[in-house]
């Protein structure tokens, strides 16, 4: 078996080898890094949010209360998750069966195919299903039947206020928000900023979101420690964000950020979408005089060799190597140094990419000129 061939092998059974993909989830987080790393991904964990019990329960048991109180005549569901816990937990504090009876006799309408199937796992019939799963889609769609009848939403962890205020404007005679968990700070804060220099410095391929809260939480984390322009440059251009649904990926679209979505939203799905995408377009390929060399994630692949490279070789190794053959500027090399390099800085760092790489007569200095890949 040739070089080549040994290599394309490599690529099919590790699609994910060389990438750095970074996870954000709490829930469901092992199982995602398993998935990631069986394919050859190089994982980073750091959820920016945990998911935090109700102390006893006691403001979701009251809310239930209301709800039996009130008799609603229409229930929002949003999540399946949270729509089997409030019915878990109304049903071990004795209030399960009076629920079932008002849910019942309530015309239930769900933001999307995962909470319809939590919702007649339990017994229940949904009246209708919001177009592209947004819970805005949702209450526009209930909107015209609303007036004078009193609603119950349940929400996915995060305060809902212009949902709420949506509906009131509708017509709704009362509202009842209930909610199953709580989202909270993230048990170990310096996960999310060691995340954060690896997303801005260019040490990271790949982000994946499975929800809105861990959106706003990395946002958030990035506004306090004063790295917000960077990230969001990081995300517009350099690093591939994939979400697991639209709710996710608006809040991305918001600030200019296209994600990756995939058409079915479910993390089987998502995972597919993202190993097809880097697998296409995530790798840099060029034909050298010494041979064939790809750049995979943060791997440079030649003649049977790999080699890992740091975030600063990263960043000058992909633009040569994106150039083709033809002569990268000192200037624009010098670019994509720390702030304040010099040009001496600049030979200092191609004298380490040079050893670092499987054979450092892939690159060519070009006098007074520059560097170019050895094409």
């Amino acid at each position: 078996m040739s070089v080549a061939e040994r290599e394309s092998v490599i690529r099919e059974a590790s699609p994910l080898s060389g990438f750095r993909i970074a996870v954000t989830s709490e829930r469901r987080s092992a199982e995602l890094i398993e998935a990631l790393q069986r394919r050859g991904a190089q994982v980073q964990h750091a959820p920016t949010l945990r998911m935090a019990p109700l102390v006893h329960d006691a403001d979701l048991l009251q809310h239930t209360r209301q709800v039996l109180a009130l008799r609603p005549e229409f229930v929002l569901v949003s999540t399946a998750y949270g729509f089997r816990r409030w019915f878990e937990t109304a049903d071990a504090a004795g209030l399960g069966e009076e629920l079932s009876q008002v849910l019942h006799a309530a015309s239930i309408h769900v933001r999307g195919p995962k909470a319809l199937g939590a919702v007649r796992a339990l017994g229940f019939e949904a009246d209708g299903m919001s177009s592209d799963e947004l819970i805005s889609t949702l209450v526009s769609e209930v909107a015209p039947r609303i007036a004078g009848q009193a609603v119950v939403l349940q929400q996915h962890g995060i305060g809902e206020d212009r949902t709420t205020l949506a509906l009131l404007d509708a017509g709704a005679r009362a509202v009842i928000r209930v909610s199953p968990y709580r989202w909270g700070p993230p048990e170990d804060a310096d996960r999310v900023t060691q995340l954060l220099r690896a997303l801005c410095s260019g040490a990271i391929d790949a982000i994946t979101f499975t929800s809105a809260p861990a959106v706003r939480a990395l946002f958030a984390a990035a506004e306090e420690q004063g790295c917000y322009p960077d990230l969001l440059e990081a995300l517009q251009f350099n690093v591939c964000s994939v979400t697991v649904g639209p709710v996710t990926a608006a809040l991305l679209r918001e600030v200019g950020i296209e994600p990756l979505v995939p058409e079915r939203h479910r993390l089987g799905a998502m995972i597919r979408i993202l190993v097809e995408h880097l697998s296409a377009s995530g790798s840099i390929s060029c034909q050298t005089v010494l041979g064939s060399c790809e750049l995979r994630g943060d791997t440079v692949l030649f003649n049977g060799q790999d080699r890992e490279l740091s975030a600063i070789q990263l960043k000058l190794f992909r633009s040569l190597l994106s150039a083709r053959g033809r002569v990268v500027s000192r200037a624009r090399l010098v670019s994509l140094l720390p702030d304040g390099s010099s040009d001496h800085a600049l030979d200092m760092a191609l004298s380490r990419l040079r050893r670092a790489l499987p054979d450092p007569r892939l690159i060519s200095t070009v006098v007074k000129r520059g560097y170019r890949i050895n094409a």
